[in-house]
C-alpha cells in the first residue's frame, strides 16, 4: 500500500467529515483501501440527489486506477452505470497522481449531464447541457484548528498563498496558544485548500526536519447564511484577548460559530 494512498485517505476523510459522508470500510497491507463517499448533488428540476460512491485504491494506487461503484436512490442503474463508466474515463486523466477528490468534484458538477446522456427520455424538455448548480453551489464557511505552528513565518506565508490561489477569504487567528483559520469561498476551494493543509510539508517537526500537518481539526464546514459577512480579503491577526477575538467572529455574524465551537475548546 502507497503512502500517498494513505495520505489521500486521511485528506479525504478530513474534508468529508460531516456525518455519514465518509466511511472507511477497509485498509490492509495485501487488498488496499475500501472507502465510501456520499454527497448530494442537485439534480433534475432541483431535486437533491444522493449520490453513494464506492472506491476501491488497489496496492498499485495511484499508478493503479481505482475500482468505481455509484448507486443511488434517485437514479436508476442505467444512469448509476453510465456515471460509473464516465468516472473510470475521467481517472484514467490522472493517472499516477492522487485523484479520489477530482473524481468527486467532476461528478458533482457532471452528474446532470451524464444523467440526461443515459436516458434523455427521463429528462423531456431540457436539450442543453445542464445548468442546475450543485448543492455545494454559493459561498461556505469553514473554522480549522491548528495545534501548533513551529516554523510560525513560512506556515504563514504558505497559507496566505493557497488562500489567494484559491480566492478564499477569511483570517488566520491567533490568541495566545490558539490557532484558527476561518475560510469563506467556493466550497470546492476550501476542500482543495484543506488537501493541500494535509499533504503539503507546510511546517517542521521538533527535528527541524520539514513535516506535513496532522494536527488539523475541522471544527465546522457550513454555507453561509444571509446574516453572514463576508470577508473582504484573507487577513492573518493577534488577539491579546479572548474579547477581541469573539468580536471579530461577532462582526462577521459568527457568534454562534464562536460560542459552539471557540469556547468549547477554551473548557
Amino acid at each position: 500500500m502507497s503512502e500517498l494512498a494513505l495520505e489521500e485517505l486521511s485528506a479525504i476523510a478530513a474534508i468529508y467529515c460531516g456525518k455519514d459522508e465518509c466511511e472507511v470500510l477497509q485498509v490492509s497491507e495485501t487488498k488496499g483501501i475500501s472507502f465510501r463517499i456520499q454527497t448530494t448533488v442537485k439534480g433534475h428540476l432541483g431535486r437533491d440527489v444522493l449520490l453513494k460512491l464506492l472506491f476501491h485504491l488497489p496496492i498499485g494506487y495511484p499508478s493503479s486506477l481505482p475500482n468505481i461503484s455509484v448507486s443511488s436512490e434517485q437514479l436508476t442503474r442505467t444512469q448509476c452505470m453510465a456515471a460509473k463508466e464516465r468516472l473510470l474515463e475521467e481517472a484514467k486523466r490522472h493517472c499516477s497522481q492522487p485523484m479520489v477528490h477530482e473524481l468527486i468534484l467532476w461528478v458533482q458538477q457532471n452528474l446532470q449531464d451524464i444523467v440526461e446522456q443515459a436516458e434523455p427520455a427521463a429528462c423531456s424538455g431540457r436539450t442543453g447541457p445542464s445548468t442546475d448548480a450543485t448543492a455545494d453551489d454559493g459561498v461556505w464557511t469553514a473554522l480549522l484548528h491548528l495545534d501548533h505552528m513551529r516554523a510560525k513565518g513560512k506556515y504563514v506565508k504558505t497559507v496566505k498563498k493557497w488562500c489567494t490561489d484559491l480566492s478564499l477569504t477569511g483570517r488566520l487567528m491567533f490568541m495566545g496558544k490558539m490557532i484558527l483559520i476561518l475560510l469563506q469561498g467556493d466550497r470546492s476551494n476550501i476542500k482543495e485548500y484543506m488537501i493541500l493543509q494535509k499533504t503539503s510539508k507546510v511546517d517542521v517537526d521538533s527535528g527541524g526536519k520539514k513535516c506535513k500537518e496532522k494536527m488539523i481539526s475541522v471544527l465546522s464546514e457550513t454555507k453561509a447564511r444571509a446574516e453572514h459577512q463576508r470577508f473582504q480579503a484573507f487577513e492573518v491577526k493577534e488577539y491579546s484577548t479572548l474579547d477581541e477575538l469573539q468580536n471579530e467572529f461577532k462582526a462577521a455574524g459568527l457568534s454562534e460559530l464562536f460560542s459552539e465551537f471557540v469556547l468549547a475548546r477554551l473548557k
